[in-house]
């Protein structure tokens, strides 16, 4: 059961000023304890949050909250400049309390500070236990990526606990944290008092929760437990869904033959009617007067039938926009032809250690942010020879063999613009027919139109299948597969999409990602990791 809600929407509508309505009458709410809201990407969940906390306002619609609003967006802007406290949000109470202990007693300093007189003690103590830097002056240059985020999560929480009923509002925190930093993040969130709405695709973030809301196709969704038992629940939900739909399939079927038959027994009376009249079997006035009657009776029956044929028509259009339909993308890739001993690649530590990628192994590359694994990838693919700035002779290295390889980098950003979705996949696959490029492309759920249209009108799912499939259907297709962190900004559907892509996919892969759920089911043969010396070390096989 959803606990008392610490917001609730009102047929909320949001409309872009090029008129492109983002959130359509949209209705739910959201619980005082911890939420974690999913859904597909562009179904408007950034958005939302962002009208929560007053950002936006709706086109149309109210949203109440029991309190204020505290929202920590996917990308937080670092000035390198600016301090610990700063991003906790507490530097005007700081220097409040600093001048009035040198004794500036000037009263707009306690209208400062108000009720926080112990906010430096509660901002060290939990920044302590975060496991981060205690010292509030210190520059945020000095912080990692990962710890600059916690530090702000950490100044969302610092906020909340001074009271006023603040709903706390994340959206995507766990986006380029590493292992360590999500761990961090979590135990945060275990130990959080208060409204919490998280916008995750991370399964071990969701699980958290105490509530899982799902916004889809315009409606909020709210269910009473982490995200695994509303996947449980909604299973349920939609076997019942599907039988309800054969069902009403089942009995339009059965009015449709119904009504033929009926027409059939109707054409049947008339023929015979018009027979008597041929053969005057009797009087002209009886027979006007029976063919009158027939016709109402014909016109009375085949409205009764058609309102029959109609209502279960639409109970059949109900029962449809009751059951999904998620596509899986499912493909039948051309085999690389990958030898198993065969050397495709080599990763070189700092130390000289060295890594071979051979035959068609599954490899995954981890390690802490900032020790330079997408650097590392870089100097992979790149040209021998042609080392860029910053690469420093200590720094881990490597070489790639084979010339048929293909690389994802984290922005997917490879794409022509201006291209057409056909043009941009034939690039790599020049001699394969459009038609064959088409059928394949609907396999990646690339269909329709949408083959057609440039590539900057694409949305974010659309242009990361299309940028798959370019990789995937080259010809003659790639021997080694190179992805750099490709879950970040992908929903928990894209996801499966593209592990199901990945299990079609017959040669060497190698994959950057801090998403131990996505490497999970890789079914990887090896994981290297690389630590901030530049050393690499295989932790597993």
């Amino acid at each position: 059961m959803l606990s008392t809600p610490s917001v609730v929407l009102h047929d909320v509508t949001f409309a872009w000023p090029d008129g492109a309505v983002a959130l359509d009458h949209v209705s739910g709410a959201f619980g005082r304890g911890r939420t974690g809201l999913t859904g597909l990407n562009g179904a408007g969940k950034s958005t939302l949050l962002r009208l929560v906390a007053g950002l936006l306002t709706p086109t149309s619609g109210r949203v109440v909250l029991s309190g204020a609003a505290d929202y920590l967006p996917q990308r937080i802007t670092l000035d390198t400049h600016t301090t610990v406290a700063d991003l906790l949000g507490i530097t005007p109470v700081v220097r409040a309390l600093r001048a009035i202990e040198s004794g500036d007693v000037d009263e707009a300093h306690f209208d400062t500070v108000g009720d926080d007189w112990d906010v430096e003690e509660r901002a060290v103590a939990l920044l302590a236990a975060t496991g981060l830097p205690t010292g509030l002056d210190r520059s945020v240059g000095t912080l990692s990526g990962g710890e600059a985020m916690l530090t702000a999560i950490t100044g969302v929480r610092l906020r909340q606990s001074s009271g006023g009923g603040t709903v706390a509002l994340l959206d995507e925190p766990t986006n380029n944290l590493d292992g360590d930093a999500r761990e961090r993040l979590y135990e945060l969130v275990r130990g959080w008092r208060g409204a919490l709405v998280v916008v995750s695709h991370d399964l071990a973030l969701l699980e958290l929760m105490d509530d899982t809301a799902e916004l889809r196709a315009g409606t909020l969704t709210t269910f009473g437990g982490p995200y695994s038992e509303y996947r449980a629940w909604l299973e349920v939900q939609q076997e019942a869904a599907e039988q309800a739909l054969r069902s009403a399939e089942q009995t339009l079927r059965r009015e449709k033959r119904q009504r033929i038959e009926a027409e059939e027994r109707i054409a049947h009376s008339e023929r015979k009617g018009r027979k008597d009249a041929a053969n005057s079997k009797y009087v002209k006035a009886v027979i006007n007067d029976r063919r009158n009657s027939a016709e109402k009776a014909a016109g009375s029956r085949r409205g009764m039938l058609d309102d029959k044929v109609d209502a279960a028509r639409a109970a059949v259009d109900a029962a449809e926009r009751a059951v999904r339909d998620d596509d899986r993308i499912s493909v039948d890739l051309p085999d690389p032809g990958v030898p198993a001993g065969r050397r495709l690649a080599v990763l070189r530590g700092a130390d000289g250690r060295e890594v071979v990628i051979q035959g068609p192994e599954r490899v995954a590359l981890t390690g802490p942010n900032g020790v330079g694994k997408t650097t590392l990838l870089e100097r992979l693919l790149s040209t021998p020879g042609t080392p860029r700035d910053g690469w420093g002779g200590a720094a881990a290295s490597g070489e790639v063999v084979t010339e048929r390889v293909a690389y994802l980098p984290q922005r997917v950003d490879v794409l022509p613009e201006a291209a057409s979705v056909l043009d941009a996949v034939r690039a790599g696959a020049p001699h394969v027919p459009p038609g064959e490029l088409r059928n394949r492309l609907a396999r990646f759920l690339v269909r329709g139109a949408a083959v057609d249209r440039p590539v900057a009108t694409l949305s974010g799912g659309e242009r990361f299948r299309v940028a798959l499939a370019r990789l995937l259907l080259a010809d003659p297709p790639a021997q080694l597969l190179v992805l750099d962190e490709p879950t970040n900004n992908l929903d928990i559907a894209s996801t499966d999409q593209l592990v199901a892509a990945l299990a079609a996919y017959r040669g060497a892969l190698l994959v950057v990602s801090h998403d131990r759920a996505f490497l999970d089911r890789l079914d990887l043969d090896a994981e290297i990791r690389l630590d901030a010396e530049g050393n690499l070390t295989q932790v597993r096989r």
